[in-house]
């Protein structure tokens, strides 16, 4: 097994304007897995989820203290962030296709990149449907527009939209608490698929969800990460008293 973890953060902290959003926080993400981040409102997981592929530099007040490492490279010192955000994609809380037809949205970033081939857009758009759950809905479609398709349904073009341009790692904010129960277990079983090739992270505030999807879990409170390990350790063996009573509903 490989050990050296695909992502990294070493004593992270980030702050907005005086206010610590995120305090201390060292996490090893490893290759191939799916890793939870749970915790209350406000705790900092979607903070650290953003810090990843550098979301967060788009927040005028924001400054980091740490390291933030991809395979070993510093993410905010030797990579370039356009390139970063191809191999580490991300997945928001509300689908968000772009107004043009499924064919376009999957083939946008392939195109961005120069890909232009008629052929080779067509195999790129229906592989990349294919992976993310959707071919078979839409492929008699494929040339209306996107916005027509159900919310599960465009999430999940999203979904394939990112695996187009062949990411390495998969960032999910929340993506299926707007959608009804088919389609979350849609969206459940895609990220269970997936990490096969790709490396997930998923912010979620359904601890059945983290419980059924994930590999590891790391517990946020207050900005900082109380606990991370197996699943399976933090939801039945819990090392933290914190954790155990957020896990069991006493509060959040």
């Amino acid at each position: 097994m490989d050990t050296q973890p695909k992502l990294k953060t070493e004593n992270l902290s980030i702050f907005y304007n005086d206010v610590r959003a995120l305090v201390d926080a060292s996490v090893d993400i490893a290759p191939n897995t799916v890793t939870a981040l749970i915790g209350p409102s406000g705790c900092g997981k979607t903070t650290f989820l953003r810090t990843i592929n550098r979301m967060n530099d788009l927040v005028e007040s924001m400054r980091l203290e740490g390291r933030v490492l991809y395979d070993g490279a510093d993410v905010y010192q030797e990579l370039d962030v356009i390139d970063l955000r191809t191999r580490i994609g991300m997945v928001f809380q509300k689908a968000n296709p772009f107004p043009m037809s499924v064919f376009d949205n999957v083939a946008y970033g392939p195109r961005v990149h120069g890909i232009t081939g008629k052929e080779t857009l067509s195999v790129i758009v229906e592989e990349s449907l294919k992976k993310a759950a959707l071919w078979d809905e839409v492929k008699d479609r494929l040339r209306a527009p996107a916005l027509g398709l159900s919310g599960g349904q465009q999430q999940r073009l999203c979904i394939a939209r990112l695996l187009a341009v062949e990411p390495d790692v998969i960032l999910m904010d929340e993506p299926s608490s707007a959608l009804d129960p088919i389609s979350m277990q849609k969206i459940e079983d895609l990220i269970d698929g997936l990490k096969t090739a790709y490396t997930v992270v998923i912010v979620t505030h359904n601890l059945q969800q983290a419980s059924r999807v994930s590999d590891f879990t790391a517990f946020f409170l207050h900005g900082e990460v109380v606990e991370m390990a197996r699943t399976e350790e933090i939801f039945f063996r819990p090392k933290d008293k914190r954790t155990e009573d957020y896990i069991s509903g006493r509060f959040g």
